[in-house]
């Protein structure tokens, strides 16, 4: 049964013989009746904070579980970003190594080339040599025929001079 101090401060009581003072009783039930009334205002007070408080627990919840997704979601944020950057490293190294492979090939290539290319200027020397050689030993000849055809001519001169001399 709930009671107000209004039904306190109105509530009367019938006479009888040799019942309470009247004053006494009224004055009770006013000191009564104001304490219930100053109680019941601060129930009300405190159920309106007990409002507010879970209100404000509440926003405090929705807040931390919108931190807590945020966290989660910056973690696979961060994950995927992590992923994706050795994913992307391991393309670049890839690529380096196929850019480094065509290099050391083409390195090989052109090595190769330049061996080839010293073995037929080797060979353009020896047969230079050769021919000139050939070219020195025909001119040699030549001269040494020439020098042989000159004596034989000065002797011819010389024995001709001679003959008609005599």
């Amino acid at each position: 049964m709930k009671i107000t101090p209004l039904e306190i401060q109105q509530q009367k009581f019938s006479m009888k013989f040799r019942g309470f003072d009247i004053k006494e009783v009224d004055s009770f039930l006013e000191i009564l009746s104001e304490t219930l009334e100053y109680h019941i205002k601060e129930n009300k007070k405190l159920q309106e904070s007990i409002s507010r408080l879970k209100t404000s627990n509440y926003e405090y919840k929705k807040r931390e579980d919108t931190f807590k997704k945020a966290i989660i979601n910056s973690q696979k944020v961060l994950d995927m970003m992590k992923i994706n950057a050795r994913k992307s490293s391991e393309l670049i190294i890839a690529e380096a190594e196929v850019n480094a492979e065509k290099i050391l090939n083409n390195a090989h290539k052109r090595l190769a080339q330049l061996h080839e290319d010293i073995a037929e200027l080797k060979r353009q020397r020896m047969q230079l040599e050769v021919q000139f050689r050939s070219i020195l030993e025909t001119h040699s000849k030549m001269l040494d025929i020439s020098e042989e055809q000159a004596k034989t001519d000065d002797n011819n001169d010389n024995k001709v001079k001679l003959f008609n001399r005599s």
